[in-house]
């Protein structure tokens, strides 16, 4: 996994692309996670990837990492190059959501 340094994102600053057959997937992490990114990916699709930012809203901050445009399908969100850290379903037209484990997974390296 790779980090980046990214400032903080603003309210309404992340366009997503819902409907049809294409959803969202947030995933939500610890304030540990900024600039990690992410990868999920569906069965025989490479992966994709984004990073983990602080997200200002109106209600407070927290940190996630947005996947705006995933066609609908079951995606394995990956802890590491090997281990998965679950799976979340997304469907078209709708944000899905994930919350990241607070602890590594079996065999995660």
């Amino acid at each position: 996994m790779h980090e980046h340094a990214y400032g903080p994102s603003e309210s309404g600053s992340v366009l997503l692309d819902l409907g049809g057959d294409t959803g969202a997937l947030i995933i939500y992490t610890g304030r540990d996670l900024g600039g990690r990114e992410i990868e999920v990916s569906r069965e025989g699709v490479p992966r994709t990837h984004s990073a983990v930012r602080e997200r200002r809203v109106q209600d407070g901050t927290f940190h996630s990492a947005v996947y705006p445009d995933l066609p609908a399908g079951v995606y394995t969100v990956w802890w590491d190059g090997r281990t998965p850290a679950g799976t979340v379903t997304v469907a078209g037209g709708v944000i899905a959501e994930f919350v990241w484990p607070s602890s590594a997974p079996p065999g995660a390296g």
